[in-house]
C-alpha cells in the first residue's frame, strides 16, 4: 500500500479540502482567452496563480486539456474561442495504422504547457503548496485517435485493434506522468471519462488495468496518481478501483456516499490494493456538476449544492469536495464566491 504526501495533506487538512477543477474560471481574472491558456504556459499559470490569489486555494492544478495529448500524436484540434478544445475526426481506424503510429514524447506540442506550468507552479507558489498537474487517462486517449463510439464499439466486435493501441498510448502517459513528477508535483490527475462509457466489465477489462500501468511507474511516497472519470456511476466503482490508485475523483454521477461507504467498509486492500492517504484510507473527490452548479447556477444555488454535499460527506475524513470534471470557461465568478462561501462557513 502507498502513503502518499499528498494523501497525508488531504486527511489531515483542517476541516474540508475544497479542490474545484477550475483552471479556466482563472480566465474571469486574467481576461486571457481559452487559447491562450492551453497554448501558453505563462497564461495557464497566471489563470491558475489569479484563483489562488483570489481565493486562497489550498491545492494548485494546472488545467485539464483533453487534446493535448492526442494533438502529439497528430490529431487535428479544434479551439473555439470560449470552449475547451476538441479533437476532429479520427486518426486510425485499423491495427496497421495504430502499428504506424507516431512515439510522441512528453513535451511535443502542447503537452509542455502543463508540464511547464507545473514546473513553474512548484518554483513560485508561496509556500509548500500541493501542486497537482492534469493528463488524459490510456481508454480517453485510444478514443480520441479512434473515435470514440468506434474504440467502444471495438471493444466487442475486435477486443485485440483496442489492446494494441491501448498498449502503445499506455507507454506514452507513463512516461507523461514520469515527466510531471520530475517537475516536483505532489501528483498528476489521470482523466479517464471515456472509460465511464463503457460497461463495469469493459471498464476492467480496457481500462482499470492500463490506468494500473501508470500507477504503478509513476506512484511514490512523493507523488500520487489520482484516478478521475466524471462518466463513473456506482456500478463501476469495483472495477474502477481495480486500477490500484489511492485516491479517486468522480463527476455528478456516482453516489458518492455509496462510493465513500465502499472503500470505509472494504478497507485498503479489497478497495485496490494501495492507499492513497494516512492509515491506509482510500480517497474520494468530487461531485458538484460543473455546468448545472457552477455555470448555470445562481449564487444562491451554488451556495446550498455546496452545503448539501459538505453535509451529506461530514462524517467522511477521506473526501475531497471538488465539481465533478472541468468548470467551464465563462463560468462567472459569482458561483465560485459561493462555493468557498460555504466551505468556509462549514470550516469555522
Amino acid at each position: 500500500m502507498m502513503d502518499t504526501r499528498f494523501g497525508r495533506f488531504v486527511m489531515d487538512f483542517p476541516g474540508r479540502l475544497a479542490m474545484p477543477i477550475g483552471a479556466y474560471a482563472g480566465l474571469e481574472i486574467t481576461g486571457e482567452s481559452v487559447e491562450d491558456v492551453v497554448s501558453v504556459p505563462g497564461s495557464q499559470f497566471k489563470a491558475v496563480m489569479a484563483l489562488h490569489d483570489r481565493y486562497r486555494t489550498p491545492v494548485l492544478l494546472t488545467a485539464m486539456d483533453p487534446s493535448a495529448e492526442a494533438e502529439a500524436y497528430g490529431c487535428e484540434i479544434r479551439m473555439p474561442e470560449r470552449e475547451i478544445p476538441t479533437v476532429v475526426g479520427r486518426l486510425v481506424t485499423n491495427e496497421a495504422e495504430i502499428a504506424a503510429l507516431p512515439d510522441p514524447v512528453p513535451g511535443d506540442a502542447r503537452t509542455r504547457v502543463p508540464l511547464e506550468t507545473a514546473w513553474r507552479l512548484v518554483a513560485e507558489a508561496d509556500g509548500p503548496i500541493p501542486v497537482l498537474g492534469c493528463m488524459l487517462g490510456p481508454f480517453s486517449l485510444a478514443g480520441r485517435l479512434y473515435g470514440v463510439s468506434e474504440a467502444i464499439e471495438t471493444t466487442v466486435r475486435e477486443p485485440e485493434t483496442i489492446d494494441a493501441l491501448l498498449r502503445q498510448v499506455t507507454a506514452f502517459l507513463c512516461q507523461y506522468a514520469l515527466a510531471f513528477r520530475e517537475t516536483g508535483a505532489w501528483g498528476v490527475i489521470v482523466s479517464e471519462p471515456t472509460a465511464g462509457l463503457l460497461s463495469p466489465a469493459g471498464l476492467g477489462r480496457f481500462s482499470a488495468p492500463y490506468v494500473r500501468r501508470i500507477v504503478e511507474a509513476a506512484e511514490t511516497p512523493e507523488f500520487s496518481v489520482i484516478l478521475h472519470n466524471c462518466n463513473a456511476k456506482i456500478i463501476h466503482l469495483e472495477s474502477i478501483l481495480e486500477s490500484g490508485a489511492g485516491i479517486y475523483h468522480f463527476g455528478a454521477p456516482m453516489d458518492i456516499v455509496a462510493a465513500l461507504e465502499r472503500v470505509s467498509q472494504a478497507g485498503p486492500v479489497a478497495a485496490g490494493g494501495r492507499a492513497g492517504g494516512a492509515g491506509g484510507e482510500v480517497i474520494i473527490g468530487g461531485n458538484l456538476d460543473p455546468t448545472s452548479v457552477f455555470q448555470k447556477g445562481t449564487p444562491q444555488a451554488v451556495g446550498e449544492a455546496t452545503r448539501a454535499l459538505l453535509e451529506a460527506t461530514r462524517s467522511y475524513k477521506n473526501f475531497i469536495l471538488s465539481s465533478g470534471c472541468n468548470i467551464p470557461p465563462g463560468t462567472p465568478l459569482a458561483s465560485l464566491n459561493a462555493f468557498y462561501r460555504a466551505v468556509a462557513e462549514f470550516n469555522k
